[in-house]
């Protein structure tokens, strides 16, 4: 009688914390249903606090899910176990999302710490699906028997797909080095974390304040923008330059004050490496150290190795091949644009040696001397407004597709909404616009789902999107004018946005590209945006009215390449420095200064004028933006997208229909085959690398028999 009281009490107990536990779910909002319009998050009810316990709820719910599949004790079929396990998570992927994004947007101390604890529980829970045996052991069943099978193509490319993520996580080691995997992996986390933390802080740390007498060559529109941001700060009457990009840049290029110049671009060059809580030095050994280990144990000599061999490029061999035919005429070219400012930089410093802080404003000088064109001539007709409503209008042109304003829920009060309305005017998904820097933001730009596209009982759940920048702010007497690089970069962002938009995938699990084919969906679109007739639909100055005038449009179109070799040469670098250091087949204590010139200074004569896009101290991209190995991808990508816009461009007709009906078949395919195949689809034929390498004024002469492919192994 006695065991039975204590029995019923515990199913008591247990009960109430499950009731506790639906109640406390149900009053979640990140795990409530969403009543918002278009199944949006609702950022209105949204706290940090929310976030922890949703977490756990949701990793909960998602270990039942695959406990279900490991243990079904029917003989593992399609639909038992690949469906099973395709379906399952979906309310951790939705709060992971919706995390993910606003840590990266707008972050404060609460969802830092959140982030510090979860980062780490998260990678652990995927580890215990990923190496669960029972689970692998039904999944390689399955791999095994597949042509006996009769899957289609979709459930087939699902079932492999799903066996070679379980055997790249470590599916097929023994218990011991699985358990070695698991503490890499937490480890590379946590480590991840720490240094997206540390370098938040040190954008936000550094400003250069100056006095009115020390503006010299400064446009109004950058001293405008410099007054408010100090006012902004309490800093009254003075002018406050940041080390993000719309301060940094203007101030660059416009700035006499040499010496002014090299404290603002110091201050960007050695962030993460300044000797205090925020080095990030000893964190880049942790990654190599760990990243190498990893890559051993699931048998690549490199991690470099292990990240390509899941790529278009196949190996890293075909990757280096690439980058160095670019990289000797890039630096050949920047070379030369060096002379054209050594000329104009001896008349001002005779006595003093170029410096990378001066090549902006050189070439500033240079573009104005040769193209009699600067930045503050074009600026007025670039407002963001109408570059938006320029993008909004290309889109049309080519897709049928409208972009409608909605009142929604936001997460910042900058933040504005767009319902995407098909050619057919269904419903497409929602686009979230965030423009401009805030504390909480990270550096750069990027584009992400909120809600990403999936089917749910036969019916289509439409994607949340959101691009996130960090453009020119308006100042109170002029609208947000963007400079050639931003107008550039919201096209880009808004070819990710597109390719997340017209997503049509069955499976979940086939949503992915590979990593060298994400870029191509932006950076085809960045071809269309100074083009003479989409320039006419969107380039009007914001005052006046005036279309941009044809003389301008010709300046635009005749400095195109205008220091191509630079830009080149700046991007490459920062692709050879990553895939050098994560190339490495044994670890040893890494310098990252020295190690870095090494790699390109004395391996491969990179001027001392010019610095990589990244050094690896604030390398955010291969360190804890998911592009490790990968910084490659931008020039992989860009053989295509170049190749791409030629189809446009040998039809006739730039805004050809059929040919983007043919792209955005491509896009709505997401990972339903590997991405040449995609390709050589849309396309027709392989790609031709020639279209990038005269695209970057580095194809000097045509060859009778080219090898016009990126070379995949």
């Amino acid at each position: 009688m006695k065991r039975f009281a204590v029995l019923l009490l515990f199913l008591t107990a247990m009960t109430c914390v499950s009731c506790n536990r639906r109640q406390a779910a149900a009053e979640n909002p990140l795990l409530a249903a969403w009543e918002t319009p278009y199944g949006v998050p609702p950022f209105d009810r949204i706290r940090p606090e929310h976030f922890r316990p949703a977490f756990e709820e949701a990793m909960r719910r998602h270990e039942a899910e695959i406990e279900a599949v490991a243990s079904n004790s029917e003989a593992p079929t399609f639909d038992n176990t690949i469906l099973a396990l395709d379906d399952a998570g979906r309310d951790l992927e939705r709060v992971s999302l919706v995390f993910g994004m606003l840590s990266a947007a707008e972050t404060n101390d609460e969802l830092q710490a959140i982030e510090a604890e979860m980062m780490p529980r998260l990678t652990a829970h995927g580890d215990r699906i990923r190496l669960n045996e029972r689970l692998f052991a039904r999944v390689k069943t399955l791999y095994d028997r597949r042509p006996e099978l009769g899957l289609d193509a979709a459930q087939e490319r699902l079932l492999k797909k799903s066996y070679d993520e379980f055997v790249r996580a470590g599916a097929l080691l023994d218990e011991a080095q699985k358990e070695r995997l698991r503490a890499i992996n937490e480890a590379l986390s946590t480590t991840a974390v720490r240094f997206g933390q540390h370098l938040l802080a040190e954008n936000n740390a550094f400003a250069l304040e100056l006095s009115a007498d020390e503006l010299d060559g400064l446009p109004t529109s950058v001293r405008d923008a410099a007054r408010e941001a100090a006012e902004a700060a309490g800093k009254s009457g003075k002018y406050l330059f940041t080390l993000h990009k719309p301060s940094l840049l203007p101030f660059l290029t416009y700035s006499s004050r040499r010496d002014l110049r090299e404290r603002l671009y110091e201050g960007y060059l050695n962030r993460g490496a300044n000797g205090d809580a925020n080095d990030n030095r000893a964190l880049i050994n942790d990654f190599i150290r760990l990243r190498t280990e990893k890559a051993h144990l699931l048998g690549y000599p490199s991690y470099a190795d292990y990240v390509v061999a899941d790529q278009m490029a196949g190996t890293t061999k075909a990757v280096y091949r690439l980058l160095e035919e670019i990289w000797t005429p890039a630096l050949e070219r920047a070379k030369g644009e060096l002379e054209a400012m050594r000329t104009l930089f001896a008349q001002d410093h005779p006595d003093e040696q170029f410096a990378s802080w001066d090549w902006w404003y050189y070439a500033e000088k240079v573009r104005r001397r040769d193209y009699a064109l600067d930045e503050a001539m074009l600026a007025p007709y670039f407002s963001l407004e109408n570059v938006r409503s320029g993008i909004f209008f290309l889109a049309n042109r080519l897709y049928g597709i409208t972009f409608r304003p909605i009142v929604v829920p936001v997460y910042h009060e900058e933040v504005s909404a767009y319902e995407v309305l098909d050619s057919d005017d269904s419903h497409l998904g929602v686009l979230y616009f965030d423009f401009h820097p805030r504390a909480g933001k990270g550096q750069g730009a990027w584009c992400g789902n909120y809600v990403e596209q999936s089917y749910r009982d036969g019916e289509r759940v439409a994607p949340v999107v959101s691009i996130v920048c960090n453009f020119t702010r308006p100042t109170a007497s002029t609208p947000a004018l963007l400079t050639l690089d931003e107008a550039e970069t919201l096209f880009h962002e808004f070819g990710h946005a597109l390719h997340f938009l017209f997503h049509d995938v069955r499976y979940r699990g086939l949503a992915e590209v590979e990593g060298d084919f994400v870029e191509l969906p932006s950076q085809v679109m960045e071809n269309w945006a100074f083009h003479p007739e989409v320039l006419k639909h969107y380039a009007v100055h914001y005052r006046t009215g005036e279309v941009i005038p044809d003389a301008l449009v010709a300046k635009l179109r005749r400095s195109e390449l205008f220091n191509q070799g630079f830009a080149t040469t700046e991007l490459i670098a920062a692709s050879l420095s990553d895939l050098d250091i994560h190339s490495l087949t044994t670890y040893e204590p890494i310098d990252p200064a020295a190690f870095e010139r090494k790699a390109l200074n004395e391996r491969r004569g990179l001027i001392p004028e010019i610095e990589p896009r990244y050094r690896y101290p604030y390398f955010s991209h291969i360190f804890d933006g998911g592009y490790s190995a990968g910084y490659y991808f931008y020039t992989w990508a860009e053989v295509l997208d170049k190749d791409a816009f030629e189809a446009f461009r040998e039809s006739g007709d730039l805004f050809n229909r059929e040919i983007a009906a043919r792209f955005r078949r491509l896009l709505a395919s997401g990972g339903t085959q590997d991405g040449m195949t995609l390709y050589r689809t849309f396309r027709g034929k392989d790609p031709d690398k020639r279209a990038m390498l005269r695209g970057r004024g580095l194809l000097a002469e045509e060859p009778e028999q080219a090898d016009t492919t990126p070379a995949a192994e």
